[in-house]
């Protein structure tokens, strides 16, 4: 009997805002909310991005009068609107129209046959070029002449052919939250949003450890592009071009492993198992698959997995650029035949595209096994009871989509016909698939999905995709994915592609059913979301999500109906917590956990005997196990 994984809390941040409590999954869906909830977000939004003050708990606008959530909504919800999804890249990352570069210029000496300028001795070239001849004259200053034909580099501007990106809220600054000297702005990311996951478990942390074994808590947790800033490999790789200095930080701040360490060192103090998988766009579930299975083997109680990625930098862009991958601005004036272009529409899965958009992005989600989670009564969200992994086989292009995706949704399918019924697939499960949003995923992911449904005989199978919201967040995409199908199953809403028109007239869609509008289906109508996932490389993943009401009916039947009922009554403790960080985070108090050198493990404080190890600051020692996996073969 295995355990099952509930997810007990989940948080991050993307370009629609806080994860946490489903605010950016409202966010995506604002105008099918009633209006309490709509304003209550748009209140949320308004004071991260700095539109509004919050002073003694009350909602402010900048001159000090208070306001009601009617009150921003009304004043403040176009910008508000307009400063989160998708939009035109702002210039906190790069000026799209005037991206730095430098342009190559060649110079020769002119019909005197020879060309001066003054210099600082300190700044000439080692070794000085054959062609230049040097004269002093005074202890600082050198004049140079050229007797040849030389070239120099200078500073030039141009515009970027791509101009727009899934950006975190405008005015929004992770690293303002802490003290982040010197972070990299993918793990700043990291320290705020995994905060936001464990907050939002509503159960304290050390209470949580108080109930496991050091080494039955682990983390997993990566990005694929590395810290590509200046205070990461971005600037280790070009301080020398610049004619700066290598710092002692970059290289290791930059290591696409740091997401899983900071969250370890800085705001869990574990000491347990951790990982950083990569899978390239499939990295979230990737590190998903590890999670799941540490806690059904039973060698992890509690995990979290996540992804934090900040790719918005000039590198990044033109690198997806030359690939031809990214929608550029050009390409979307083709498509909607007019000069001005929408920028807000640029990311259009299964419509008519040219290209994905890249987002930024932190997503974690806290697991549990179904034992622990009742014992402390903590909220479930819902359950991953599996992740399916498959490469394509032989490759001709390395970027290109491959058969190993068929593999991953069919196995996820008719694993949730095993575990739910077939009635249950066929009409009561939706896709959030992948959608990168370029011409060649709409055709191939649609085509998988049409052929999965028609295997099972699923009829009309409803798919959306987060990306047209928040753009493509690269490792992080799965898990803005699976944070929007909890919210779909909290509000019983599937989310339109309202970035597009109409459904483009090569996908196919005999089996599948892809809305322009947001689906009211109903609380509860549906039990199970497919995750759909594909990544350069032939890295694909599929994974189920079971329904909170569904994990609810097999916990009860699992550990009977009297166990489940004094877990609920444990819960209410649990969801008034939680709730209560949520009211704090609307008003701007986040709490973030950072541990900087606090509560340092003693190494000769450690015992060790030859059944258990205890470690200073853990209640639960940590027991060796008992290892039978080879009895057989040992006398």
């Amino acid at each position: 009997m295995s355990r099952l994984p509930v997810i007990v809390g989940f948080g991050g941040y993307n370009a629609a805002g806080r994860s946490s409590f489903h605010h950016g999954f409202r966010r995506t869906v604002q105008e099918s909310l009633e209006p309490q909830a709509r304003q209550e977000t748009l209140a949320g939004l308004a004071q991260m991005m700095k539109l509004v003050r919050v002073v003694d708990g009350q909602y402010r606008d900048q001159d000090g009068q208070p306001l009601s959530l009617a009150d921003i909504e009304s004043r403040y919800g176009k910008d508000i609107l307009a400063g989160t999804l998708v939009r035109r890249i702002e210039k906190q990352h790069l000026d799209p129209d005037a991206a730095h570069w430098q342009k190559s210029i060649g110079l020769a000496p002119g019909h005197s046959g020879s060309l001066s300028f003054i210099t600082q001795r300190k700044q000439l070239p080692e070794p000085l070029p054959a062609n230049w001849s040097v004269q002093e004259l005074n202890a600082s200053e050198v004049q140079v002449t050229l007797h040849d034909s030389c070239e120099f580099k200078v500073d030039s501007y141009r515009p970027l052919a791509v101009k727009s990106a899934g950006q975190l809220p405008t005015g929004f600054e992770p690293s303002e939250l802490y003290n982040s000297r010197f972070h990299p702005r993918g793990l700043a990311m990291t320290v705020v949003g995994v905060t936001d996951a464990l907050r939002s478990v509503g159960i304290d942390w050390q209470r949580i450890v108080q109930h496991v074994a050091p080494d039955e808590i682990a983390v997993f947790a990566s990005c694929i592009m590395s810290q590509l800033d200046e205070n990461g490999f971005g600037g280790m790789m070009q301080s020398r071009l610049k004619g700066g200095r290598v710092t002692a930080k970059q290289l290791a701040l930059g290591l696409n492993t740091m997401p899983a360490d900071f969250i370890n060192a800085y705001v869990l103090g574990s000491v347990g198992t951790t990982g950083s998988i990569t899978g390239a766009c499939a990295t979230f579930l990737y590190n998903l698959q590890k999670g799941i299975e540490q806690i059904a083997s039973g060698k992890a109680r509690v995990v979290i997995v996540g992804s934090s990625e900040a790719p918005i930098n000039q590198e990044c862009i033109e690198g997806y650029g030359a690939m031809g991958a990214l929608a550029t601005e050009e390409g979307l004036r083709q498509i909607e035949g007019k000069q001005d272009v929408d920028f807000r529409r640029a990311s259009r899965p299964f419509g008519d595209n040219c290209g994905f958009t890249l987002a930024e992005a932190c997503q974690f989600v806290v697991l549990m096994d179904d034992e622990l989670a009742l014992e402390l009564g903590a909220d479930v969200h819902g359950a991953v009871p599996d992740v399916f992994i498959n490469a394509d086989g032989f490759k001709k292009s390395i970027s290109a989509p491959g058969p190993g995706n068929y593999l991953t949704v069919a196995k996820a399918v008719a694993s949730a016909v095993q575990l739910l019924g077939l009635d249950a697939v066929r009409s009561r499960s939706f896709v959030h698939a992948h959608g990168s949003s370029t011409p060649a995923n709409r055709v191939t992911e649609s085509e998988i999905l049409d052929r999965v449904a028609a295997a099972f005989g699923i009829e009309q199978w409803p798919v959306t995709a987060v990306k047209a919201f928040v753009g493509h967040s690269l490792a992080t995409a799965s898990g803005d994915q699976v944070i929007a199908a909890l919210g779909a199953f909290k509000y019983g809403i599937v989310p339109g592609l309202k970035t597009i028109d109409a459904v483009a007239g090569d996908v196919h869609q005999e089996h599948l059913s892809l809305s322009t509008v947001d689906r009211k289906v109903g609380e509860q109508a549906m039990e199970v979301a497919f995750i759909n996932s594909k990544g350069f490389g032939g890295n694909n993943a599929s994974a189920l999500v079971l329904a909170p009401h569904v994990v609810e009916r097999m916990l009860r039947k699992r550990h009977g109906q009297a166990a489940f009922d004094a877990y609920l009554a444990r819960r209410e403790a649990t969801r008034a917590a939680a709730a209560a960080y949520d009211q704090q985070a609307l008003l701007g108090q986040l709490d973030i956990i950072y541990n900087f050198g606090n509560d340092m493990i003693d190494d000769q404080a450690i015992s060790i005997t030859t059944e258990e190890v205890k470690v200073p600051g853990f209640d639960q020692p940590l027991v060796f196990r008992k290892d039978e996996r080879y009895s057989d073969m040992l006398d």
